[in-house]
């Protein structure tokens, strides 16, 4: 097997797909950066450009925008309290903050370092791992990916902040928002008040730029100017800002969310939002500092970076061993294999096995890239903090406009954008948190349509879902998220009043 691995990166370490593979990552990193813009958009317009590619060539181009593209999100994030990508919603929960306290560059670095690893860790998954977990995954029917997300959804209650009847309300307005839009399997008109634009439900990337962006700019515009300008700025920094201590401290944390990260890659649709939102949950479940997040957490900030990044390789695993794309990337990325002669599936390994270890060779060089170029690249990400706000906030607002716009090419999208930067204002001031409201919108569809065929499977009888043992292991565990969720808050409370 080390013959073929070494086969592959052979391959790859040419002059002209390294040279491609890095302007790939630099360009990902960009488009991961404008919020609205992703890893999708990348792909789907540098996709031509390939044709008269060799294969390896175009992997090694293909594999550093995935990369790039995946890793970007988290500057905006940090800097900015915008998700440069859905993914990164969770980054902003402690990464702004840590930003905000002056700790902008220690956020940033601890960003990159965890990215690498949790990609470099998802990656040997899909390298050594990948056909048992395939086969896990071919076991998950609507039966059992209703009890995954119902149990991910039982996570809010660690989301909820300091009012657990805020943080619920929260989350069921996330799930009444999920409703609306043509229902699924039957396509029954719910909620849409006559808008044609609105059969297919809310578009996710509107809203969620809509929320985190206008908020944020008005809520900074309202800001003291005093205040701004006292705020502490941490220019100077070694490395990447976080000792060998603190990186070697947060391993099993980190090892943890590649883990959760991993297997929800694996799983078609949930994604790196989910991923994110799961591990930070977990970190924060597992803390003996659950008071920190949300303020600033360094543990917090790991698991979601982590998570989010270790997604790539389970995302990976079901594209290459069963021709199985779980999100609109991996498609693309089908159809570029496609493109090029390669079919994904249980004989690629056997027809084209120099061509699939290149494109973990292609994915491995891409992670160093990548960390090479955002080692270099964060003094002068932090530095958009001193830039003057009435220059940064018309910009921050156009690019977000685009952004929503470019995800469908539909101008009502940026009408939804700025709808939901009033609806994200609201929530705002009333100490609504976002975090429950963004589980709840995304999860709400996945569960919904997962009951709906899990009913039509056993003929309405829902008593049958709980003879799955895979799913009987998951309403397990959203029991026991909620036991240790009422534990928490009881002891919490109990140390408040002493």
């Amino acid at each position: 097997m080390s013959d073929v691995i070494w086969t592959g990166f052979a391959s790859v370490l040419t002059f002209q797909a390294l040279a491609l593979n890095l302007f790939g990552v630099v360009v990902g990193i960009v488009f991961g950066v404008i919020p609205g813009l992703s890893a999708a958009t990348a792909i789907a317009l540098f996709l031509p450009i390939t044709f008269g590619m060799e294969p390896v060539i175009a992997i090694a181009l293909m594999m550093g925008l995935y990369i790039g593209a995946s890793s970007g999100g988290f500057i905006a994030a940090i800097l900015l309290n915008i998700p440069g990508k859905p993914s990164a919603v969770a980054t902003t929960f402690d990464g702004y903050p840590m930003a905000r306290d002056g700790e902008a560059g220690r956020a940033l670095g601890a960003s990159v370092v965890f990215s690498f690893i949790g990609g470099l860790i998802s990656m040997f998954a899909m390298l050594f791992i990948a056909p048992p977990l395939s086969d896990l995954a071919m076991k998950f029917g609507p039966i059992e990916y209703f009890a995954a997300t119902f149990a991910a959804l039982m996570l809010l209650g660690s989301l909820t902040g300091d009012s657990l009847i805020k943080g619920l309300l929260a989350g069921l307005i996330g799930l009444m928002l999920a409703l609306v839009g043509s229902a699924p399997i039957d396509y029954t008109p719910r909620f849409d008040f006559g808008f044609y634009q609105l059969s297919e439900g809310f578009p996710q990337l509107a809203v969620l730029i809509g929320m985190f962006a206008i908020t944020e700019v008005v809520k900074a515009a309202r800001r003291d100017p005093a205040e701004e300008a006292a705020r502490p700025l941490n220019f100077h920094m070694r490395g990447f800002g976080i000792s060998l201590k603190e990186t070697i401290q947060q391993m099993p944390n980190a090892i943890r969310s590649s883990v959760i990260g991993i297997f929800i890659g694996i799983l078609p649709a949930l994604g790196g939002t989910a991923a994110s939102l799961v591990a930070y949950t977990a970190a924060k479940n597992a803390s003996k500092e659950k008071e920190k997040f949300g303020k600033g957490s360094m543990h917090g900030l790991v698991a979601s970076e982590t998570a989010n990044n270790a997604v790539i390789g389970g995302d990976m695993i079901p594209l290459l061993t069963l021709g199985i794309p779980g999100d609109v990337v991996t498609a693309l990325l089908l159809g570029a294999l496609t493109l090029h002669g390669l079919t994904p599936g249980p004989l690629l390994l056997k027809t084209h096995g120099d061509l699939l270890y290149a494109i973990f060779a292609a994915l491995m060089i891409a992670n160093v890239m990548m960390v090479i170029v955002q080692f270099f690249g964060i003094r002068i990400f932090v530095r958009l903090l001193s830039v003057k706000k009435y220059y940064l906030f018309p910009v921050i607002v156009a690019m977000c406009a685009v952004g929503a716009y470019s995800a469908n090419n539909v101008a009502f999208d940026v009408v939804i954008f700025g709808a939901f930067g009033v609806i994200g204002w609201v929530l705002s001031k009333a100490g609504f948190p976002f975090a429950p409201v963004i589980v709840g919108f995304i999860l709400g569809p996945l569960l919904e349509i997962n009951l709906r065929r899990g009913l039509m499977l056993t003929g309405g009888d829902f008593l049958a879902f709980f003879q799955s043992p895979i799913a009987l292991v998951f309403f397990i565990t959203a029991a026991l998220l909620v036991g240790a969720t009422v534990q928490n808050r009881r002891k919490l409370a109990i140390r408040t009043v002493a």
